[in-house]
């Protein structure tokens, strides 16, 4: 199973932006390990990260031809970008959302998401363990 892992703005600076929500790992700490999971489970993964949405898109674009499954983060954008829904919505195998912190949890715009009804699952305030989470259920999908 191949799977693009695509984290959005501002995931770059992860390990120099607010430790106590983001935790201390970098985002190659993240892309690290998730290498290692997706090994362990026998998964392909691409990671990828923008600070640009167009490109974003354009990694959900290159998606729809290359991976089998999504694991997105778009971060901030998952509240407010329609062109990543749109972007998203064509692409037929399993998504997994994920977040680092509990936005469910935090300011009430980062609450909703434009992703809703377009992913089959929503993991939210388990940290980077959260990556490791969405890819055992894509796998457990694979094995089903």
């Amino acid at each position: 199973m191949r799977i693009d892992v695509l984290n959005g703005v501002n995931l770059d600076l992860l390990g120099r932006r607010d430790k106590d929500v983001y935790g201390h790992d970098s985002l190659q700490d993240l892309e690290t390990k998730v290498y290692a999971w997706a090994r362990e489970l026998g998964l392909q993964v691409r990671c990828r990260q923008t600070n640009h949405e167009g490109e974003y898109v354009e990694f959900l674009h290159a998606a729809l031809d290359n991976a089998d499954a999504l694991v997105v983060n778009p971060a901030a954008w998952t509240h407010y970008s329609w062109a990543i829904r749109d972007a998203l919505e064509p692409f037929s195998g399993p998504v997994v959302e994920v977040h680092l912190s509990d936005v469910d949890a935090r300011e009430d715009w980062r609450r909703s998401s434009v992703l809703e009804g377009l992913t089959t699952d929503r993991i939210t305030g388990e940290g980077i363990t959260g990556y490791q989470r969405a890819l055992a259920l894509l796998a457990e999908r694979r094995d089903a």
